[in-house]
């Protein structure tokens, strides 16, 4: 593990959650950009040229707005809640990797090479505020599993019907999306060898090895669809359904605390971008770019931090245009998608990867294994007609003498 530099990392850990938070703050300005170029509207425009110092006047109003607890709340969880669902989302970037970064050294012959080895390792600079940990990937998802104890503790102290539901809601989408989640991951997992983030891109700048995404394309889908349902993004925002829950778990909430809630939302965003980033595109690698300026010095370090960070880009503006492009689910369909489809296509896929690293076989099979279950499941869809996660039900009508228009779902 590389050596606790308190300077170093002080220095990271305040330009990391400066970056971040003023990241958030004008993701919520491209988030409302989006939506009125997807609406064919204007959008926001009046505060600063073409509305770019928008975010300032909402943080200003923010921190201005009267702060108002109801009186029917549990006062000490209620409070507690956003500050539990911020400090989650912003741990979980500890060890997130952002730019550069080397990895740690394998196990060595003897001592001594492995202390010149840690030497070596600890003479480069790595872009994360936590680099070198061997469990990386574990801790981001206990963290972020984390952030549901925000949520419920947000519905459940407010009192009211609507966030209880919201919270109930997020309590069994995160548990259950977790599971997909954590298994696509593994076959990540299994043929690198380790749980560290930093090995897990040096693997794929290795000669031979290519980005992920080309040796597990469902992995990545599956990965994708659950990162969806665990920022609570549509099409899964159920619990804060708006047209069914006022505003879900965070109803009774209002000023900096409302804000709290959606600061941790958004850095979970970039969390999760990272990540996929990392795990399934390479990180900071770009087809040989990274190394247009040679491997050392600060010129490749900031092209490699540019590469990464644009890639973390692209899949935020993906998370902004998914917004507009699907509809909600139902809740069922919900719960349907992640046990009755994601969870059974992910354990075949690890079974895949299992056999292929067992055997010794080649990785080139993954690829048709995971492409061929993509067409699988499509083809089960439509023979079916949807009825896994649209169950069928016939609409008939109720005897004569009742009120009209109304029915009951009948097998």
């Amino acid at each position: 593990m590389a050596a606790f530099e308190p300077i170093d990392t002080a220095i990271t850990i305040v330009g990391v959650l400066a970056v971040v938070l003023g990241l958030v703050a004008y993701l919520i300005l491209a988030e409302r950009k989006v939506s009125a170029w997807v609406q064919d509207r204007v959008g926001p425009n009046r505060v600063g040229p073409g509305g770019l110092l928008q975010p300032i006047a909402d943080g200003g109003k923010m921190f201005l707005k009267e702060d108002i607890i109801p009186s029917h709340v549990d006062r000490v969880f209620y409070l507690l809640a956003p500050s539990i669902a911020l400090a989650t989302a912003l741990l979980a970037l500890a060890v997130v990797p952002f730019g550069s970064t080397v990895a740690p050294p394998a196990p060595q012959a003897s001592v001594a090479a492995f202390d010149q080895a840690q030497t070596d390792y600890r003479s480069h600079y790595s872009f994360a505020i936590a680099p070198g940990l061997d469990v990386g990937i574990l801790y981001v998802f206990a963290i972020g599993s984390l952030a549901v104890y925000g949520i419920i503790l947000g519905g459940w102290s407010a009192n009211s019907k609507y966030s209880l539901l919201g919270a109930l809601r997020s309590s069994a989408q995160i548990i259950s999306y977790e599971i997909p989640l954590g298994m696509s991951v593994l076959g990540v997992v299994l043929l690198v060898g380790s749980l560290n983030l930093e090995a897990i891109i040096a693997w794929q700048t290795q000669p031979g090895h290519y980005w992920f995404v080309v040796y597990q394309p469902l992995a990545f889908l599956l990965f994708l669809t659950a990162v969806f349902a665990e920022c609570n993004r549509l099409p899964f925002d159920l619990p804060e359904a708006e047209q069914e829950l006022v505003g879900g778990y965070h109803t009774e909430y209002s000023s900096l605390k409302f804000g709290m809630f959606f600061l941790g939302e958004y850095t979970h965003m970039i969390t999760t971008s990272f990540l996929m980033s990392i795990l399934f595109f390479g990180g900071w690698t770009l087809l040989g770019i990274e190394n247009l300026l040679g491997e050392h010095g600060i010129g490749p370090a900031i092209l490699k931090l540019v590469i990464l960070c644009g890639k973390m880009g692209l899949f935020i503006v993906f998370f902004l245009l998914v917004r507009w492009t699907i509809p909600r689910f139902r809740f069922d369909q919900l719960m349907n998608l992640a046990w009755k489809v994601m969870i059974p296509l992910s354990i075949i896929n690890l079974v895949a990867v299992i056999f292929v690293g067992q055997f010794g076989w080649s990785k080139w099979l993954l690829p048709p294994v995971s492409i061929g279950l993509i067409f699988v499941a499509g083809w089960l869809s439509l023979v079916w007609n949807g009825s896994v996660t649209v169950p069928k039900r016939a609409v008939r009508k109720l005897p004569p003498g009742l009120p009209a228009g109304v029915t009951y779902a009948g097998r």
